[in-house]
């Protein structure tokens, strides 16, 4: 059963309460650069995302920050360390939440200065801890970040913003390994109501970041514990997102996607099959959001004539590769043959006009 959480609002998107576990990622393009931001995440809208993060590390980052939040897609929240002023500029920008500590901006009259203009609009502040950036004395009194001093830190900070009687906030304390990643969430978990973010710090590069992100966040999911989530991933934003639509398929917690099965691809191939599996299961990701209660049949992409056809004869829709062209068939019945640069187009007919028989 999911933990139940009081609900905050980040712009449109509810997180916590009875509200589907989101998804969100950061962008990682230069934070002065409009375009390119806007660029990242209407690629992670398209593929499924619901929030992105904007770091605003100075002044002109926060004008562009107003210029992609006139423009976006999703909600959008704001990175903000150590200048409360940033904050400032931030929220006045249009910032649908904030990413910030209140310990390391300053006094309790720059948390107090913050809180007031979050209050304003009810914008959700994140307290968001990490291991690698512990206050010294809890370093001290732990020994390391433990579980037990990341918990610790959140809830001072927690703490900070309770005492200006504000309660629109949600809590991220990771660390950069998986048990001490779960100990920490199932330690806040009984200890607070209020929503969890969910993520592994520094977990690396594609596979690794993935294998460990995936440990991590489903087991706590499936305890019930989280209420949205980031795989961080040194790698594009699309793909963080990619790797967290279908974590939560694969748990139950978000509707099913594109069907899509493809071959492990041999000496044999003469055709990319790696790229059209991508291409067509990106194609299908924007396909579904744009007609979610569209027919979802199972599409196959393999590599060869020799296998294709036999391999593919349980598929809806399936294309199997020959020298330049695809092979097109429905049912298992053979159509046609297709240039391999028409085939993407043609999947995509197919899935639109497809009739179950």
């Amino acid at each position: 059963m999911r933990r139940h959480t009081r609900q905050i609002q980040v712009g449109s998107l509810k997180i916590g309460g009875d509200a589907p576990v989101s998804v969100q990622t950061m962008a990682n393009a230069d934070p002065h650069d409009a375009a390119a931001l806007l660029g990242q995440i209407r690629e992670a809208a398209d593929l499924g995302c619901d929030l992105v993060r904007l770091t605003v590390p100075d002044r002109e980052a926060a004008d562009t920050f107003a210029e992609v939040r006139r423009q976006s897609p999703l909600p959008l929240v704001a990175d903000i360390h150590f200048d409360y002023r940033l904050a400032l500029a931030a929220i006045a920008a249009g910032a649908d939440g904030l990413r910030i500590n209140p310990g390391n901006i300053g006094g309790p009259d720059r948390v107090r200065a913050v809180v007031a203009a979050a209050r304003e609009r009810r914008v959700p502040i994140r307290i968001g801890v990490n291991g690698g950036s512990l206050e010294r004395d809890l370093l001290e009194k732990y020994g390391s970040a433990t579980a037990e001093a990341l918990v610790e830190s959140a809830l001072r900070h927690v703490a900070l913003l309770e005492a200006e009687d504000y309660r629109e906030i949600k809590i991220s304390v990771k660390a950069s390994d998986v048990p001490r990643t779960i100990a920490a969430y199932r330690m806040l978990s009984v200890k607070t109501d209020y929503p969890l973010h969910l993520g592994v710090t520094e977990a690396g590069t594609f596979i690794p970041g993935t294998v460990r992100s995936c440990v991590a966040l489903g087991t706590l999911l499936l305890e019930g514990i989280g209420d949205t989530i980031r795989v961080s991933l040194t790698d594009r934003p699309a793909q963080e997102v990619r790797v967290g639509v279908e974590l939560l398929r694969c748990l139950g917690l978000r509707a099913p996607g594109a069907s899509v099965t493809s071959c492990p691809t041999c000496g044999r191939t003469r055709v990319d099959v790696v790229g059209m599996a991508n291409a067509v299961e990106a194609r299908l990701e924007r396909f579904y959001r744009i007609h979610p209660n569209a027919p979802r049949p199972h599409v196959a992409v393999m590599g060869c004539v020799v296998n294709g056809p036999g391999e593919a004869r349980n598929a809806d829709i399936a294309v199997a590769g020959g020298d330049g062209f695809f092979a097109l068939y429905l049912n298992g019945v053979f159509q046609c043959r297709i240039p391999e640069a028409e085939t993407l187009d043609e999947i995509e007919r197919q899935v639109e006009n497809w009739r179950k028989p």
